[in-house]
């Protein structure tokens, strides 16, 4: 089955954690996420559209909507914008914005965030992976096929059977023991008897 090349999203993400987990799970959406600090680290190539996150610890650094605006590779993409609060410098950057910018305040759900980023995708025309041909594209991309997972299935049940075996093998040792202890008592108290009886005869 032939799979249409995936969307890229330029994800401008100062906080390491919450960059990792917006961009893992745009992946498992089968898209593809090219990841930076902050906009001067960002390398211009062909990109679908743009996530920007311009809080900065406790601070809201809004020159980061001007600085993407003037920048020579980014300004037309769809923007979303990720802040704590909704404030006049948004509103007013949404109207002089060349292309749609779009809100979102923090905390946000991951996944109303990843069905807003598909939505402006369908919106400007790229096409979005969908369900099970997005999970097999991402598949197809990151994984290869193994031996090793058989192998150490294999080993696992080689480990299982040998200690299955030593414990069967104990136990029948244990049985044994016990056995031949019981029949030892036995034997040794009918020799005290048998001696009993015949010193009571003679």
């Amino acid at each position: 089955m032939a799979h249409s090349k995936p969307s890229t999203v330029l994800l401008i993400e100062a906080d390491n954690s919450l960059r990792r987990i917006i961009a893992l799970g745009l992946r498992q959406r089968g898209m593809h996420v090219v990841e930076a600090t902050d906009i001067s680290s960002l390398h211009t190539e062909q990109a679908d559209l743009l996530v920007l996150d311009i809080d900065s610890g406790i601070y809201t650094n809004w020159a980061l909507i001007e600085a993407v605006h003037a920048h020579p590779g980014v300004s037309r993409l769809p923007l979303i914008v990720l802040a704590w609060e909704h404030t006049a410098h948004i509103s007013q950057h949404q109207r002089s914005a060349l292309t749609p910018l779009t809100y979102m305040a923090k905390p946000f759900d991951a996944r109303t965030l990843q069905d807003t980023i598909e939505q402006l995708l369908r919106v400007h025309g790229v096409s979005v992976p969908q369900g099970e041909e997005a999970l097999l594209a991402t598949y197809a991309a990151q994984t290869s096929p193994s031996i090793w997972p058989l192998i150490t299935a294999a080993g696992l049940l080689l480990a299982f059977a040998g200690m299955l075996l030593h414990i069967a093998v104990t136990v029948i040792g244990l049985l044994i023991i016990v056995v031949a202890l019981m029949l030892w008592t036995l034997e040794s108290k009918s020799e005290q008897q048998a001696q009993i009886m015949f010193r009571s005869v003679y």
